[in-house]
C-alpha cells in the first residue's frame, strides 16, 4: 500500500539477489540517503536539512521491507531536538512493515533533547511470520558536553510491535523534568544517556538466535554478582528474554562513549553472512 501524500516513503525489495531501495520519497524536513552497502543488504540513512528538528516539525515515515530483504536503517548523526519557544512539539512517526523472511536492523544515533525542547515519537512495526527486527532507541539528557542535562520540557515515546497481526511489544515512556526528579535513583540517578534494544522474531530462527546470544553476552554483571557500589560503574546493562521471540536490553551510561561498545558488539554480530554481512558502524565511526 502506498504511503499518504504527506508521508515520506521507504521500500526495499529483493532484486537479483540484492536488497535494493525501490521507493524513496522525502517530505521535508526529512532527507533520505542510500549509501552503498556491502554484503547484499540495503542501507538507508535518515537525515534532515537543518541538522535536527525544530518545534512544530512533523516527520512521518512509511517503510516496507519486502520478503527476504535485509535492511539497515540508521541516522546520519545525532537527532537534535531544538528548543520550543511557543509550546509546539517536534514529532516523528514510523510505520514499518517487514514481510516474511525480512531482516531489519534499526540503529539510530541518539536523540539529543536540547533545553526547553518538546519531542514525541511513535514507532509501529508490523512483522510477518518469519521476519526479524532488531531495533535500538537511544536518548541523551541534553548537550552533555555543554553541561546541559535534563533541561528539556517533555519527551514522549511509544513503541508497538505486532507479529502476524498480534501485539507482541508495547512500550510507552514519558518524562518531564519539571515533574520528575531526573537524578532520583528511581529515574536516571547519575546517568545521562539511556539505550533500549528490542529483538523480535521467531525463537527458532537462526538469525534471531545469533542476535539473542549477542545480547546475552552484553549482560556483563548478573544480579547475583552486583558490586556493592554501582556508582563506580560507567554503565549498567540488563538483558531480559521477556517472552518467546522477544529480547529486551536496557542500558544506562554516563556518556555516549560508555554505551558505544554495545553498538560495536551489535555491529560485529550483524557482520555475519546470514545477517547484514557487514559491520554497520565500520565506515561511520
Amino acid at each position: 500500500m502506498p504511503a499518504p501524500a504527506d508521508w515520506s516513503e521507504i521500500a526495499v525489495a529483493q532484486v537479483r539477489g540484492q536488497s535494493v531501495l525501490v521507493a524513496s520519497r522525502n517530505v521535508q524536513p526529512l532527507k533520505i540517503l542510500n549509501p552503498r552497502a556491502p554484503g547484499g543488504g540495503c542501507h538507508v540513512v535518515l537525515s534532515s536539512y537543518g541538522g535536527g528538528m525544530v518545534a512544530g516539525d512533523t516527520i512521518r515515515i512509511h517503510l516496507t521491507a519486502h520478503a527476504e530483504t535485509r535492511l539497515l536503517l540508521g541516522t546520519q548523526a545525532n537527532t537534535k531536538i531544538f528548543r520550543s519557544m511557543d509550546g509546539k512539539v517536534a514529532e516523528q512517526t514510523v510505520e514499518g512493515t517487514l514481510e516474511s523472511g525480512a531482516l531489519a536492523a534499526v540503529l539510530p544515533d541518539p536523540v539529543v533533547l536540547q533545553e526547553n525542547s518538546r519531542y514525541r515519537q511513535r514507532q509501529h512495526w508490523h512483522l510477518a511470520s518469519g521476519a526479524v527486527l532488531l531495533l535500538a532507541d537511544w536518548l541523551h539528557s541534553g548537550r552533555m558536553d555543554n553541561g546541559e542535562q535534563f533541561a528539556f520540557t517533555s519527551f514522549d515515546s511509544e513503541l508497538r510491535i505486532t507479529v502476524a497481526g498480534r501485539l507482541t511489544v508495547l512500550d510507552r515512556f514519558a518524562f518531564r523534568p519539571e515533574e520528575h526528579i531526573a537524578t532520583s535513583p528511581a529515574n536516571f540517578d547519575r546517568y545521562q544517556t539511556t539505550l533500549s534494544v528490542y529483538l523480535v522474531g521467531h525463537p527458532d530462527d537462526a538469525r534471531f538466535l545469533a542476535l539473542a546470544r549477542t545480547l546475552e553476552q552484553l549482560q556483563t554483571i548478573s544480579r547475583a554478582a552486583l558490586p556493592d557500589d554501582l556508582s563506580k560503574q560507567e554503565f549498567v546493562v540488563a538483558v531480559t528474554p521477556s517472552r518467546p521471540g522477544v529480547y529486551l536490553l536496557r542500558a544506562l551510561g554516563t556518556s555516549r562513549q560508555a554505551l558505544q561498545p554495545l553498538y560495536e558488539a551489535l555491529g560485529q554480530s550483524l557482520e555475519q553472512t546470514e545477517l547484514l554481512g557487514h559491520h554497520p558502524g565500520r565506515r561511520k565511526y
